[in-house]
């Protein structure tokens, strides 16, 4: 299949449906519930299905809100949505009121799709007087509503036959999602996806799997959820190799998972291979006699591979030993076929990098942004450098500029950000995407060396501006100033300074304050921890510029061991 050559997502998969000789073969699959299974056809017939009723509301260009968590309905959807020429604009479960209240006024969706009852209910009372809608999807049965909406459960079992198949007209410069994501000012800025920027992305990252795929049916399993830019993307990849796709049920039970599906490839974020390090390192620990012998030689010898140091004839035979005795076992607990994790989503541990490809789990970082679609680079398979994210993906040109920022152009660079004409302005310059990220190529290899832009990306890959934080800490009366930190960090935690007149407040009710605001605020963006200093940052102490913006780097600084004795 030549991914140049095609012009939008749902040619895609049309085209790949074509090619199936046995269309009754699994496509997408729910594990923990053996009846959630799809095969090509019913996926064709059900994404045509919902298209059809879809055409009957929405035009060319409308937004299509779906809010749900991953299941193989969602991806349905994703594809009925574009289909009809519509927009897909996916939203995490995980929103507070807040959030959606405002990705709602600022797309004006006609269509909701949401999954069940629970997600439903952080709607309702922000939807009444949103006449922009014109009607509600749900993919299962809702309770207590008052308002028509359509079970997409009923449409299937009221179908009728010689249901009309509708060609989408996108072209590959049409937009084809808005994926939200936190901007510097506080409100999530929508990023405009074309149709053809997420098939660059595609031919990408064939060019990174082509030697790990099977010439079966290769197997993949989904954790991450499908509204973050990332794996909404791998849906697509996933689909142009013609994949099964395996839903996991939870991250508690993802190792349980890679076990029932025997996965070859899976995409994560550094959290995932954070907590696998810290799990497999602590067994190995316990480890005592001939078997802690053999698991220390094992990383020993498999760190030397990983850094390209040579080994010695009597060290290769040891190697090839291990790999039966130890490497096996270990690749066995994760379903036995694995050929490689993919890491993106933030910047993933060195340490937890080595380790894992030491121990025969194969790790390739990435990088990208969701203005990317997001793909920017990736290490393959044959040449993993710990240290960096790999050369560019070919039809994505990078260049670093003066002053260290890494500039990107290309198909795969965003049409910009919906409603946004100013911020789109500030990072698209000439046709290239000013990441806000630092870093310098080793032989066309790509290594980040620093961020310039005041975000935050947590271990799950989550983008998080701390300047609205901050300005919801300074809302409250008793604070005056305020930093937030959590780059990378499990959690976010805060520096605070009091109001002069509130200085005698006690920590119990800082405390209770900070809950109360922690209830209008995403999980992600919550403040578990924080602590209090007298000294208010001034021009005159060199922590706020003349135009009194926080000197964040330097505050940081400053306050580095305070800041990171909260998570001890």
């Amino acid at each position: 299949m030549n991914l140049k050559q095609i012009n939008n997502l749902t040619e895609l998969f049309f085209g790949q449906f074509n090619q199936q000789t046995n269309k009754n073969k699994i496509l997408l699959s729910t594990l923990g519930d053996k009846r959630k299974n799809y095969s090509w056809q019913e996926t064709y017939d059900f994404i045509s299905l919902v298209s059809n009723e879809l055409r009957k509301v929405i035009s060319k260009g409308d937004r299509c809100l779906l809010i749900s968590e991953n299941r193989p309905e969602w991806f349905i959807t994703d594809l009925s949505i574009m289909l009809s020429d519509g927009i897909t604009v996916p939203a995490y479960t995980t929103y507070a009121e807040n959030d959606y209240n405002y990705i709602l006024n600022d797309c004006t969706p006609s269509v909701i799709f949401v999954s069940n009852n629970e997600q439903f209910n952080k709607l309702k009372n922000i939807i009444k007087d949103k006449k922009f809608i014109k009607k509600i999807f749900s993919f299962e049965k809702l309770t207590n509503i008052e308002i028509e909406y359509i079970n997409l459960k009923d449409l299937i079992q009221n179908k009728k036959k010689n249901i009309p198949i509708h060609k989408s007209l996108a072209s590959r410069k049409d937009p084809s999602c808005i994926i939200y994501t936190s901007g510097t000012q506080g409100n999530p800025k929508g990023v405009i996806l074309s149709h053809g920027g997420i098939l660059n992305n595609c031919e990408g990252a064939i060019d990174i799997l082509k030697p790990l795929l099977s010439k079966e049916q290769p197997r993949f399993l989904t954790w991450l959820p499908l509204s973050h830019s990332y794996e909404h993307t791998v849906q697509f990849v996933q689909i142009t190799v013609a994949a099964r796709i395996f839903y996991a049920e939870s991250i508690d039970k993802l190792v349980k998972n890679m076990g029932d599906c025997s996965p070859e490839i899976m995409t994560a974020v550094p959290r995932f291979y954070q907590n696998l390090y810290q799990k497999i390192n602590a067994s190995f620990k316990k480890a005592t006699g001939l078997k802690k012998n053999l698991i220390f030689k094992m990383l020993e010898l498999g760190l030397k591979k990983i850094k390209k140091e040579n080994l010695t004839i009597f060290e290769k035979i040891q190697d090839r030993i291990l790999e039966k005795l130890v490497r096996k076992k270990i690749k066995s607990q994760f379903g036995g076929s694995l050929k490689t994790f993919v890491s993106g989503g933030g910047a993933l541990d060195k340490e937890v990098g080595y380790f894992l490809n030491a121990i025969g789990l194969p790790t390739l970082q990435g990088y990208g942004l969701t203005e990317t679609s997001p793909v920017v680079s990736c290490n393959p398979i044959d040449d993993i450098r710990i240290d960096t994210v790999g050369p560019p993906f070919k039809g994505n040109e990078v260049k670093i500029a003066e002053d260290g920022e890494i500039l990107v152009k290309g198909e795969n660079v965003m049409l910009g950000y919906w409603n946004n004409i100013e911020e789109t302005e500030k990072v698209l310059k000439d046709g290239w995407l000013h990441t806000g990220d630092i870093g310098v190529f080793e032989n066309n290899f790509l290594k980040i060396t620093d961020r310039k832009k005041d975000i935050l990306i947590t271990p799950g890959g989550d983008n998080i501006s701390p300047l609205k934080i901050e300005n919801e800490l300074v809302n409250l009366e008793f604070i005056d100033q305020a930093v937030v930190y959590g780059d990378n960090k499990p959690y976010l935690v805060a520096l605070l300074v009091l109001n002069e007149e509130f200085i005698n407040i006690t920590e119990e009710e800082i405390h209770n304050a900070i809950n109360n605001l922690n209830n209008n605020l995403s999980k992600i963006e919550n403040i578990k921890k924080f602590f209090l200093i007298k000294e208010k940052f001034s021009i005159e102490n060199g922590m706020l510029t003349p135009t009194l913006k926080l000197k964040r780097y330097k505050i940081i600084k400053k306050y580095k061991n305070s800041f990171e004795d909260l998570y001890i």
